[in-house]
């Protein structure tokens, strides 16, 4: 069981550092970084994390498939892993359709190009010389000159079924995002339907103080309409630090082995130490 921390899009880029240094003082697993459209990259948020720290691993979640090409991706996710070996994990998704079709990116087969996109990444990870023509993606034998001695996980942010039974195939774990509560995640992991080693990392949002219920409303309420249910169903680790911790051993008790929580409020370091103290 793996507890990670991320660090909010909506955070000042240059408060990363003083965040990863912080959390790799603490007994927290991993370090989340995004990239959402306009916010910030990911590749380049994991290796100044990775350079201030020593003992974390640091995550992606996650990197759009139609704005990376797979060979420049194995590239990038190579050199962070050859850098800092087995300190890297790399989530690759479908990314928001509406964003992906505002810089002229949205691709006619979003499970296609997943697919073939984690296919490629990983075998290229691994040192192989890949051929691939299919719907989405084509290369026509290329390696890397310094793949990783020890390739970095590639998991799969995803939220539909036939997403989530593609994620259990090709794919080393699976990211379900924020909003799913105990109660819901063993259907997840069963539309998953993975045979083998397949790491399941839950998002769930985290905020300890009296005020939680109106703090995370803002929340609440863009999670549901993204996941299409009402803001009552939405969950999340908030409330006393007590209560928190209490969310965050649901979701591991219902199949999780990580659950990355996400901070909400100008001082997100204050909910993850106490959630620390009550875990």
């Amino acid at each position: 069981m793996r507890l990670g921390v991320m660090f909010d899009r909506d955070l000042p880029p240059e408060q990363l550092i003083p965040f990863a240094r912080a959390l790799d003082a603490t007994r927290v697993d991993d370090l989340w970084v995004v990239e959402d459209l306009g916010w910030t990259g990911a590749i380049s948020s994991a290796a100044t994390a990775l350079a201030v720290t020593s003992r974390l691993r640091v995550a992606i979640g996650i990197t759009p498939a139609p704005l990376r090409n797979p060979m420049l991706l194995a590239m990038e996710l190579a050199n962070l892993a050859r850098v800092h070996p087995g300190r890297l994990a790399a989530g690759i998704g479908h990314g928001v359709r509406d964003w992906m079709r505002q810089v002229g990116a949205a691709p006619p087969s979003p499970l296609a190009l997943l697919e073939e996109t984690v296919t490629a990444v990983r075998a290229l990870l691994r040192g192989e010389t890949v051929t691939l023509h299919g719907k989405a993606v084509h290369l026509d034998g290329v390696r890397l000159v310094h793949p990783p001695a020890e390739p970095p996980a590639v998991l799969t942010g995803v939220v539909g079924p036939r997403s989530l039974a593609l994620s259990g195939r090709v794919a080393q774990g699976t990211i379900v995002p924020e909003g799913y509560g105990p109660s819901q995640l063993p259907a997840v992991i069963e539309q998953i339907g993975a045979t083998g080693d397949h790491e399941v990392t839950v998002f769930t949002y985290l905020y300890v103080g009296a005020d939680a219920a109106e703090a995370t409303r803002e929340a609440a309420e863009e999670q549901a309409r993204f996941l299409g249910v009402p803001p009552e169903e939405v969950t999340m680790a908030s409330g006393t630090a007590e209560e928190a911790a209490a969310r965050v051993k649901g979701l591991w008790a219902a199949g999780a082995h990580t659950v990355a929580v996400r901070p909400l409020g100008p001082d997100p370091l204050s909910h993850v130490t106490a959630l620390l103290s009550a875990l």
